[in-house]
């Protein structure tokens, strides 16, 4: 996939043209299509904030785009292979494709996954889609995370959910088992978003903004306590990257079992009794794999074609399922 980022400050005396137009005449060889879907994504701002398509430019104004250009231009999605690869597929119609995505799988070729990723068999599934934007992705999840995922047909379907992520309409709840007993029942969290500058696997969350920082929003509810972790719905208001894992270990409560943030370790283990250090073990034992204990479990969007609303929703899976069971019985019973 080809990023580029640019930025731009509108002088004393410019006139007033939508950002689109302004853009296409600042950068080379791009079309306004190109703009306007990265400004649907979120990725065009003035002033530090997204803006709409029809925003006008003022004297001034600094613009700053991340433009991703489509697989007709991008060698990265050009050349990827079709790979006949297990898709669990939660709803499928002729304008959208929502998946629940399993512990593992990589949503989108980088670097260490140039294949069996997600996108490489949706390209095999989706064989006359090679010129779909991004192959019709209009949002991810992470590797260790599951849970419900949108995909896109047609261009016409992938333009109005991107415009829903746009405007905040989609709809996205998530579960997550975090270490320690949160303070509140429900709270939200929110701060600016950006790289780590001390790893960059990483992202970091500060309350002001800084270089690259993107401001996100999570609200969140306790569902149960056991103690020493707490079980928690989230709704994202923002979709950044690692949101939830970032926010939870900002509150010094990492996710259970997650290895980037701190979570794949006992925390108070100096506190604990020696049997509370084996009762956790045997929790981590639960995970299929090395993976956070975070699910997408609903997504509600307007269809494209009918303009209703549609609420998806899936179960948890079963190696989650069996951690929460293995606590509701067992962590009031450590001596």
């Amino acid at each position: 996939m080809t990023i580029k980022k640019f930025q731009f400050f509108a002088k004393k005396n410019q006139y007033s043209v939508r950002i689109d137009k302004f853009l296409t005449q600042s950068i080379q060889n791009t079309s306004r299509n190109i703009i306007q879907k990265a400004t649907d994504l979120g990725k065009v701002l003035v002033n530090k904030y997204p803006i709409k398509k029809n925003y006008k430019i003022k004297p001034f104004d600094i613009v700053e785009a991340e433009i991703y250009y489509p697989s007709i231009l991008d060698p990265e999605y050009k050349n990827i292979l079709a790979e006949e690869i297990y898709l669990n597929i939660h709803h499928e119609d002729d304008d959208i494709l929502v998946i629940n995505k399993g512990e593992g799988m990589v949503v989108h070729p980088g670097y260490g996954n140039k294949s069996g990723t997600l996108i490489h068999g949706i390209k095999y599934y989706l064989k006359n889609n090679d010129k779909l934007y991004r192959f019709g992705l209009v949002h991810r999840i992470d590797k260790g995370t599951t849970g419900l995922l949108v995909l896109a047909k047609n261009e016409y379907a992938q333009k109005y959910l991107l415009k829903q992520f746009f405007s905040k309409t989609i709809k996205r709840t998530y579960l997550a088992l975090v270490w320690g007993d949160l303070q509140k029942k429900e709270g939200t969290i929110s701060g600016f978003i950006g790289r780590d500058p001390k790893n960059r696997k990483r992202m970091t969350l500060k309350k002001k903004n800084f270089p690259n920082g993107k401001f996100s929003i999570t609200h969140y509810k306790v569902l149960e306590r056991f103690k020493y972790m707490t079980f928690v719905s989230c709704n994202l208001e923002t979709g950044k990257k690692h949101q939830i894992r970032v926010h939870f270990k900002f509150l010094g409560h990492p996710l259970f079992n997650d290895s980037t943030y701190g979570g794949n370790k006992i925390l108070m283990k100096k506190k604990l009794s020696n049997n509370y250090r084996i009762f956790f073990q045997k929790c981590f034992n639960f995970l299929n794999s090395k993976r956070h204990a975070l699910h997408a479990v609903s997504l509600s969007l307007i269809h494209p074609k009918n303009d209703k609303l549609h609420l998806f929703t899936c179960r948890i899976p079963k190696d989650l399922e069996e951690i929460l069971h293995y606590l509701r019985n067992n962590y009031n019973k450590v001596p």
